[in-house]
C-alpha cells in the first residue's frame, strides 16, 4: 500500500489539558501555511511511540500536516504566552512567537509545531525557523533521547525554499516537536510577576495534578513542587555534565517545569575538554559556559521560586525546597562519573579519582568522548587505540591509568565494563557532523542525515560503517561558530 492510500491516525485527543486552562493562557491561530514543502528528515521510532504508522509518516497528507499547510482532525492551534530572564536579566513577556501547540496525543503528549510562522508573541521576529537550526534541534533531539537524556523529541522536520532572512539568507523549515509539556519557568514568571495569581495558581495546579500528583498531598503543595522541579533539574544538569553537552542558553523560558532539555539552539557536545568552554558566539560573557551550567540552574530554580513565592507564601519554605539542589546535583554527577568508570556505586575514593583526571584532561584539552569511550573499549579488551595515546604528557597519563587499575584491582567483583560500554557514548552529535547534513540537506540530499539519525538513535552501538563519526573532530570543526540566531 502506497504511503498516500493508508488513512490518517487519530493523533489527537478531542480536548487538549492545556487549552483547557483558558484564553489568558494562550492565543489561538492558524499557523502560516509554508510553500511547496518537501521532507527533511522523520524519526520513524518516535512515529511508532506515537501509534503512527511510519509509511504513512512519508505521505502528503503527513506532509502537509507537519508543514503547517492542513490542521489534522481534532488539532487546536495555540500559541502559549510566558516571561522570563535572558542572560540573567528581566525580559518581560516573551511567549511562542513562533511556535504552535497543535493538540494533545491520546497518550498524553503534546505536539508542536516550530517556525510556523508569526504570532502575538513574536516581538517583530518573522515567525520562522531556518535549515540550518531545523536540522540540529531534530537530530539532537533524538540523539539526547537515545543518551537517555529527558528531552523534548522531534517527530519530523520540513523544508521550503521560502527565504528567510537572519545573517544571510536562509530557507524555511518546520520542526514538529513532542513533549509531555512544553511548560516553561517563565510561564509561571508571567503570571507571577503580573499580578495574575489566579491563573498562576491554575497554572501551578495543573502541572500537579498532569505531572506531580504525589504533591497533592504535601502540607504546601507548591513548595513540594518547587522541591521536585529541583530535584528533576539537578539530575538533569549532571547527565548534561556527564557527557560534556551544553545548552549554550539557559535562560529561564528555556527551562522545563519537567526537567527536559528544551528550546535547542547554540548547544554543543564538547570536543577537547575545556571547563570554560562557550558554545553560544552571543554569549560573550560566558554566563552559559560549560563549568557554570549548575550554577545557572540554580539560580533559574530561585527565578522559579520567586515566582512561586505568591503561592507558597514563605519565603523560607521556597528557599528550603531549592536548598538540595547542590546535594543532588554532586550525588548525580557522583553516581554518572562512578558508572563512567565502570563502577555502580560511588565513593569517595572513585570521586578523588574523577577529580584528579578531570584536572589532566582539562590541562590536556583530551578530546572528551574519545577519552571515555576508548578506555570503555580497554577495560572490556576490545581492539583498537591505547588511552595513553590521547595524552601529550604520556607519564602523568600513565600515573592516573595505573591508580585507575589498582582501585578496579582493589574489588575487582564491582567493577563492569559492561557498565562503561553503557555509560560512554560511541557517538554524539558534535558540530561538525551537524554541519556536514545541513550542508547535503542545502542540496536537498537528506541521505546523511538519515543514516546520522539512525547511528544517534543507538549511540552506545558501534557503528562500524562510518568509523569518523567517533573520531576526532576535523580541524575546520574548531572555527563553527553557532549563535541564538535560528
Amino acid at each position: 500500500m502506497s504511503p498516500a492510500a493508508l488513512a490518517a491516525p487519530p493523533l489527537f485527543a478531542e480536548h487538549g489539558a492545556f487549552a483547557a486552562l483558558g484564553p489568558r493562557f494562550f492565543t489561538e491561530l492558524a499557523p502560516a501555511p509554508l510553500p511547496d514543502p518537501y521532507w527533511i528528515g522523520r524519526s520513524a521510532a518516535l512515529a511508532r511511540e506515537l501509534g503512527l504508522d511510519p509509511d504513512w509518516l512519508a505521505s502528503d497528507e503527513a506532509l502537509q500536516w507537519f508543514s503547517g499547510n492542513a490542521l489534522p482532525p481534532g488539532a487546536r492551534p495555540l500559541a502559549s504566552v510566558y516571561s522570563g530572564h535572558q542572560f540573567g536579566v528581566w525580559a518581560g513577556q516573551l511567549g511562542d512567537g513562533r511556535a504552535l501547540l497543535l493538540g494533545e496525543t491520546p497518550g498524553g503528549l503534546e505536539v508542536q509545531l516550530k517556525g510556523s510562522g508569526r504570532t502575538p508573541y513574536s516581538r517583530m521576529a518573522d515567525g520562522r525557523a531556518v535549515l540550518r537550526s531545523s536540522i540540529r534541534e531534530f537530530l539532537v533531539s533524538e540523539a539526547m533521547h537515545g543518551l537517555g537524556i529527558p528531552t523534548t523529541r522531534a517527530l519530523c522536520v520540513v523544508g521550503s525554499d521560502l527565504p528567510v532572512r537572519r545573517e544571510t539568507m536562509e530557507t524555511a523549515a518546520v520542526v514538529t516537536r513532542v513533549a509531555p509539556s512544553f511548560i516553561r519557568f517563565g510561564h509561571f514568571e508571567h503570571f507571577s510577576y503580573s499580578g495574575q495569581h489566579a491563573e498562576l495558581k491554575a497554572l501551578a495546579d495543573h502541572v500537579i495534578e498532569r505531572f506531580y500528583p504525589d504533591c497533592r498531598a504535601a502540607a504546601d503543595p507548591y513548595a513540594a513542587l518547587l522541591a521536585r522541579v529541583t530535584e528533576r533539574t539537578a539530575r538533569l544538569i549532571a547527565h548534561w555534565q556527564a557527557v560534556g553537552f551544553m545548552h549554550g542558553v539557559m535562560n529561564t523560558d528555556n527551562m522545563s517545569i519537567l526537567g527536559l532539555t528544551i528550546d535547542y539552539g547554540p548547544f554543543q557536545f564538547m570536543d577537547g575538554f575545556d571547563p570554560g568552554h562557550i558554545c553560544n558566539h552571543s554569549d560573550s560573557g560566558g554566563r552559559y559556559a560549560y563549568d557554570q551550567q549548575p550554577a545557572v540552574a540554580h539560580w533559574n530554580l530561585c527565578a522559579l521560586g520567586q515566582a512561586l513565592l505568591p503561592l507558597i507564601g514563605d519565603q523560607d519554605r521556597a528557599i528550603a525546597a531549592i536548598e538540595p539542589f547542590a546535594n543532588f546535583y554532586s550525588d548525580a554527577l557522583a553516581a554518572r562519573m562512578a558508572a563512567k568508570l565502570g563502577f555502580a556505586r560511588a565513593t569517595p575514593a572513585i570521586g578523588t579519582l574523577v577529580d584528579a583526571l578531570l584536572v589532566l584532561l582539562a590541562r590536556e584539552r583530551t578530546d572528551w568522548s574519545i577519552f571515555w569511550r576508548r578506555l570503555a573499549r580497554q577495560m572490556a579488551g576490545a581492539a583498537g587505540d591505547p588511552v595513553r595515546d590521547l595524552f601529550i604528557e604520556r607519564a602523568a597519563g600513565d600515573a592516573w591509568l595505573l591508580q585507575y587499575q589498582e582501585l578496579v584491582a582493589h574489588d575487582p567483583a564491582a567493577h563492569s565494563p559492561d557498565l562503561m560500554l553503557k555509560s560512554n557514548p560511541a557517538i554524539v552529535l558534535r558540530n561538525h557532523l551537524a554541519e556536514q547534513a545541513i550542508a547535503r540537506a542545502k542540496l536537498k540530499d537528506f541521505g546523511l542525515l538519515q543514516d546520522l539519525l539512525g547511528a544517534l538513535e543507538r549511540p552506545f552501538d558501534e557503528h562500524p560503517a562510518h568509523p569518523d563519526w567517533a573520531g576526532f573532530p576535523p580541524d575546520w570543526a574548531s572555527q563553527i561558530q553557532i549563535s541564538c540566531s535560528s
